[in-house]
């Protein structure tokens, strides 16, 4: 997946979570080269901090729909209850 060019200016919270890893990749790969000057590069550890957050965070809201998914006989979808808060 390519960022898009003005993702690096999009709120975390906005993001999708594939967006966000695509983002968090790009922090990685950009604080791994250590090309970048130290004031840019605590903003992308901040930035990248926040990404890992966001995504650590979807993935734990459909860990938790997952979870609500109850089996019945046969292994087949008996119901879902609804999750709070989400």
């Amino acid at each position: 997946m390519t960022q898009n060019p003005d993702q690096s200016q999009t709120p975390v919270e906005a993001m999708s979570f594939e967006d966000a890893m695509a983002a968090l990749e790009q922090v990685v790969g950009a604080l791994e080269k250590g090309d970048v000057p130290l004031d840019q590069s605590i903003t992308l550890y901040e930035r990248g901090a926040a990404l890992k957050a966001h995504c650590e965070a979807r993935l734990k809201a459909a860990e938790e729909k997952v979870a609500q998914i109850t089996l019945g006989e046969g292994g087949q979808p008996r119901g879902m209850t609804p999750v709070t808060g989400l």
